[in-house]
């Protein structure tokens, strides 16, 4: 089964994640589906940039608790978009949870309609957005962060687009890109190269430095005691043992 969709107008090949009965939960092959995806992106000269966007209610609940990437794929994928030679564009319009933000994060330009939600839900299974944190920490407000981070609160659109981890918000998200997505095929396919390795070497300076010990840290964090007590607690639709 398929859990990428590909379609391509006018040189923008628009990636889909599409499992929407998982809430496109980024599994293991899903992971390594969109790698796949991504990599014929960046070999195709017909490709001039990316959208990444999906199926169904939700853009992405995070990791899939039942089958779950190994944080070193999660890291390659984030860098892996950050990297790619053509600019990569996020189209949302649902719900967006812990992993799923990374990818939101490591796109050059993100935009959501005004119904889509946003939260930060790790610490509410036990864990921590370690690996995410690579491309969100460069590229967000550190203060926004430090709250929803660690209070897992959901918040929407307009206040994602506030703290950067969006770069617009509007009812229809379409209307939002159609000038992004028309500059973007004005603009000479070289030169986008050159000027999005300008707009993201410190971030992937970041991946360089910290993506070992922070896929470390994930790992174990995901093998804690807490980790399982919080994810069978989501699995079985109830508090986790700590809530007071």
């Amino acid at each position: 089964m398929t859990l990428v969709g590909r379609t391509r107008a006018r040189g923008v090949e628009t990636l889909s994640l599409d499992a929407p009965h998982h809430r496109n939960a980024l599994s293991a092959a899903l992971v390594g589906e969109l790698a796949d995806a991504l990599a014929d992106c960046a070999g195709d000269g017909g490709v001039r940039a990316v959208v990444l966007t999906h199926t169904g209610t939700a853009f992405s609940a995070g990791a899939d608790l039942r089958d779950p990437p190994a944080p070193e794929a999660l890291a390659a994928l984030l860098r892996q978009i950050v990297a790619l030679g053509k600019p990569v564009v996020a189209r949302v319009t649902g719900h967006v949870r812990a992993g799923g933000l990374g990818l939101l994060a490591a796109c050059d330009i993100a935009a959501a309609s005004h119904d889509a939600t946003f939260a930060f839900t790790e610490v509410r299974i036990g864990v921590a957005p370690a690996v995410i944190s690579l491309p969100l920490l460069p590229r967000a407000d550190p203060r926004a962060l430090a709250r929803y981070c660690l209070t897992g609160e959901r918040f929407g659109a307009a206040e994602a687009a506030r703290i950067g981890l969006l770069t617009a918000a509007g009812d229809d998200v379409d209307t939002v890109l159609e000038p992004v997505l028309d500059g973007l095929r004005r603009a000479a396919p070289h030169a986008l190269a050159e000027t999005k390795r300008l707009l993201t070497a410190k971030v992937l300076q970041t991946f360089d430095l910290e993506a070992g010990d922070l896929t470390g840290l994930s790992a174990r964090l995901f093998a804690s005691a807490d980790a399982r007590e919080g994810m069978t607690a989501f699995l079985e639709r109830r508090d986790p043992a700590w809530v007071l």
